[in-house]
Parts: structure tokens; sequence; C-alpha cells
């Protein structure tokens, strides 16, 4: 299956390469915060010298368009990273990062701690290379879906990619557990609430889909346009 792109499923999950072992003999210089839904993590303008990374629960990364509108890049879960763009000398945020689970923890860590894990860790370098890449892709293709794709081919191709990337298969169907609600999937890609539900019902319909509130069933990744 060729590699896709996508907008929130993040493959590399840089908490398990550098937790528990590495997190334990690097004590001291990182700090977990726990948060309640809602709250900020960092706001638009605000300095950005600190990397953070999903211990516990979710967080949404979006910024606001000319009307004020809230456009969401991504939603993301346990052992993603986020912020990194302050290793690109972003100087200032030019997104908000928004927790939206209680209970969830962060892990922050000091950019000038992050180069030095980075100078000496290989694996981890390599890790946050490849995260990078990955979101340029994932901003290409979400930009090329939203402009050119209708409702149907948005909501088939979010499911591709989920099956991509987070889906186990079973037999001939694939399996993709996501805490993501259809206003969530909505937010993703540019689309009403309304019109993300009814076109995975016209899936599941078509028997195409079967879904619940933790789980998305892909009967048969071949058959799904």
């Amino acid at each position: 299956m060729k590699p896709a792109a996508i907008w929130y499923f993040e493959s590399v999950n840089l908490y398990k390469v550098l937790c528990p072992v590495k997190l334990k003999e690097t004590e001291g210089t990182h700090t977990f915060i726990n948060f309640m839904k809602d709250d900020y993590v960092y706001f638009e303008d605000q300095k950005a010298d600190t990397i953070f990374f999903v211990a516990k629960g979710r967080v949404k990364i979006f910024y606001r368009n000319e009307q004020n509108k809230e456009v969401v890049k991504s939603i993301l879960s346990t052992g993603e990273i986020f912020g990194e763009l302050a290793l690109a000398e972003e100087g200032k945020r030019s997104d908000f990062a928004q927790v939206m689970d209680n209970d969830t923890i962060i892990c922050a860590w000091g950019l000038e701690d992050i180069k030095q894990l980075m100078l000496n860790d290989q694996e981890f370098s390599l890790s946050i290379t490849k995260l990078v890449g990955l979101r340029l892709l994932k901003l290409e293709r979400k930009f090329e879906l939203l402009a050119f794709k209708d409702t149907r081919t948005r909501v088939v191709e979010f499911l591709k990619d989920a099956a991509e990337w987070k889906g186990r298969k079973v037999g001939d169907e694939i399996v993709i557990m996501t805490p993501l609600t259809h206003r969530d999937i909505a937010k993703l890609v540019g689309l009403s609430r309304q019109s993300v539900s009814s076109t995975f019902n016209e899936l599941k319909k078509e028997n195409l889909i079967y879904f619940d509130r933790r789980r998305i069933l892909i009967r048969d990744l071949a058959k799904l346009i």
C-alpha cells in the first residue's frame, strides 16, 4: 500500500522513543504538566522555546483565519509531539494548542534540552526528521483535498489515510481505533458535522464501513470509493 500523507494520524511516537527509559536517564530536564479540558498549552504569538509531548489525553492544534474562524491543523494523542517548529527557530507561535480531555498530561522540554538530545541520540534525531517530513506532506495533502475534493471524497480519503497509519487488519477488514468524533473529523477535513455524519451513514448503508464511538471498521479497503 502506498503511504499517504495525512492531517491527523501521526506515525512517529516520540514519547515511546524517549520513555520510560530515557526519561529516567534525563530526570530533571523536563516537566510533566496536568491540564483540564479546554485549557491552553500555548497561545498564538507566545514565545516558542519549548517542545511538548502528549503523555496522556488529546491536544488540538489550530489557528484562526481572517474571519476569526477556528481552523484545525491536527488532533494529537498519546505519544505525539507538538510545538516542534521551535526547532526551526519559529520565534513566536503561529497557532494555538488546546487540551481536549480532562486529566491530560503533557511533558514539556526546553528547546536547548531537545537540541542536546538530538545530538546525543541518533534514533531520536531521525524520528524528529521523519516527523517534520511527514507534516510537510500532510499540509500538502490537506491543501489538495480542501481545494479540489467533494464531501464524500474528503471523508473517504480520511478513512483511507486512517487505515494506512492506524489500521489493524482483521481478515479482509481493517479496524481503526480512534477517539475522534464526527465533529472532530469535520474540523479536520473542512466540513460540517452534519456532512460528515451523513457521509458516514451512507457508507454504512452501502456496507463499506461500520463505526461506533471507539472504532471504525472498513469492510474492504479496495471497494471504499
